[in-house]
């Protein structure tokens, strides 16, 4: 897909409280504006004085009538190039809008979209709600139907995949601390490296069932989630190869008691680090226990123990 550019742009409410969202993103592929009124060919026309004189008795205020009028204009003369936005099923769409506008047979009106709506930016990524800017997604809190998106920059960067300056420093900085943290799990002792993937486990929630060098026999840790009651056995290993997993998880599928296998090693053999995640089974190499030492909190702890 090509760059997606655009002058400015417009969130719009499809309905009140979205009972158009449906309809318009997933069947007809419109925007769609209420405030009924009798003075559609005006509109076209951008004859606004009738129009102002309708909604001035309608609405308590000035500055309410004023705000109704702004909507009404924005929708019958916002160009082509405007890139509108709304909020359905927890995801951003956006869409640009044909130019000509029709009134249907309950005095609503309509703008065809150019194509369909897009939940995706121009890579395929799905902009789901929850990894967008909060100072962004506060417009859908918007009372009204249409208003401009003040985060103008950060959505077109948003859907055109690029990252801002500061994301880019801050990522660049997040990868070095990942290569200093390397060296530091890699020089732990044994010990202290189960202790360190006892936290880790520890901060996602699972629970050790018994004490630190008291399981059974060819089991590091035994844990479980209490969230769902799930049982774990995870086997610490500071160097191993594929043949040694292998023989470990042969013995797990023997083991009933058990509904998943961890098996984490800071320094694998190459087949061991390129294994895939199977059912219930997963390895854990060195990238993914730098993430985790971050996502726990436990740098602090890492350069206490190696220092």
């Amino acid at each position: 897909m090509k760059k997606i550019e655009a002058k400015n742009a417009l969130f719009i409410k499809l309905g009140s409280k979205g009972h158009w969202e449906k309809d318009c993103i997933e069947k007809s592929n419109t925007i769609k504006l209420g405030f009924n009124n009798p003075f559609h060919s005006e509109c076209l026309e951008g004859k606004w004085k009738n129009v102002e004189k309708y909604w001035a008795k309608r609405r308590k205020s000035k500055g309410q009538t004023a705000a109704t009028i702004n909507q009404i204009k924005s929708f019958y003369e916002s160009p082509e190039d405007t890139l509108w936005i709304t909020f359905y099923k927890l995801k951003l769409y956006w869409c640009f809008a044909k130019s000509k506008v029709s009134i249907l047979e309950d005095g609503s009106r309509i703008r065809e979209v150019k194509g369909k709506w897009s939940s995706q930016d121009i890579d395929g990524n799905q902009l789901y709600k929850e990894n967008l800017s909060g100072k962004f997604a506060k417009v859908q809190g918007f009372q009204g139907t249409i208003c401009n998106v003040k985060e103008f920059d950060y959505l077109i960067n948003k859907l055109n995949n690029v990252l801002s300056s500061k994301t880019k420093e801050a990522e660049s900085a997040l990868s070095n601390l990942k290569d200093k943290i390397k060296p530091l799990v890699q020089s732990l002792s044994w010990k202290d490296f189960e202790i360190l993937v006892e936290l880790i486990f520890s901060a996602s929630g699972w629970q050790r069932i018994s004490a630190t060098g008291k399981t059974e026999k060819h089991i590091d840790i035994e844990a479980i989630s209490p969230v769902n009651n799930k049982r774990a056995f995870v086997q610490v290993k500071s160097q191993s190869n594929f043949k040694e997993f292998e023989n470990y998880k042969n013995r797990f599928l023997k083991m009933k008691q058990y509904d998943e296998m961890y098996y984490v090693v800071h320094t694998p053999d190459y087949k061991l680090e390129n294994v895939k995640k199977q059912k219930n089974i997963e390895v854990i190499t060195l990238n993914k226990i730098a993430d985790l030492v971050i996502n726990a909190g436990l740098i602090g702890w890492l350069i206490k123990k190696t220092s």
